[in-house]
């Protein structure tokens, strides 16, 4: 755990709210970003985002000081977003839905063409993620968008490494194999950028 984060999770045991406001604020991009590759919709992304802090927050008195509260509060918001997917499981999810603009996922700097590229590619990657079971995506989610290594990845999900890295060779096999099912090089650009 980072010191800066300890202090703050001390403070806001000992009654400093406002200290839980400034962990909100360093993780909050974060933890949306898992949200919505996890869920697939802005909305849903957010409310799961307010969720996972609103139950950090209620249960800081079981957070363990010796694991990093990032990885804490990254297990906590992925398994409340593999809960809504499994509650989710009856219904079909619509992939034709296009991906709404969030400020996270689009760079605001960029001009209309690139937006509009960039906002493409985040839809061919939303679709394919949106076809993994969650544990897989959350796996390569978890891996590829927050770098985390193996052992981190295990501390978050409560898997193995060896587990780990099962899932991600699945989830890997999976998207090549849908890849050249769909013969989308758009699809392929996508994942590699």
């Amino acid at each position: 755990m980072t010191t800066d984060d300890l202090v703050l999770v001390e403070r806001v045991t000992r009654g400093e709210q406002a200290a839980f406001g400034e962990l909100v604020t360093k993780y909050q991009t974060p933890i949306y970003n898992l949200t919505y590759r996890m869920l697939g919709n802005a909305g849903e992304a957010e409310e799961a985002a307010q969720e996972a802090f609103l139950r950090a927050y209620t249960r800081l008195h079981s957070f363990d000081r010796k694991r990093a509260f990032k990885t804490w509060l990254f297990s906590i918001a992925s398994n409340y977003c593999i809960d809504l997917l499994r509650k989710r499981r009856l219904t079909w999810l619509s992939l034709d839905e296009p991906i709404p603009h969030h400020p996270n996922l689009v760079d605001a700097q960029a001009g209309p063409e690139r937006s509009a590229v960039q906002s493409e590619r985040n839809a061919v990657v939303q679709d394919m993620l949106a076809q993994l079971a969650p544990k897989d995506r959350l796996m390569l989610v978890l891996r590829y968008w927050y770098d985390y290594s193996y052992d981190e990845i295990a501390e978050t999900t409560g898997a193995s490494v060896s587990a780990v890295k099962s899932r991600l060779h699945r989830a890997r096999h999976t998207l090549a194999n849908n890849i050249k099912e769909n013969n989308n090089a758009l699809v392929l650009t996508a994942l590699l950028v």
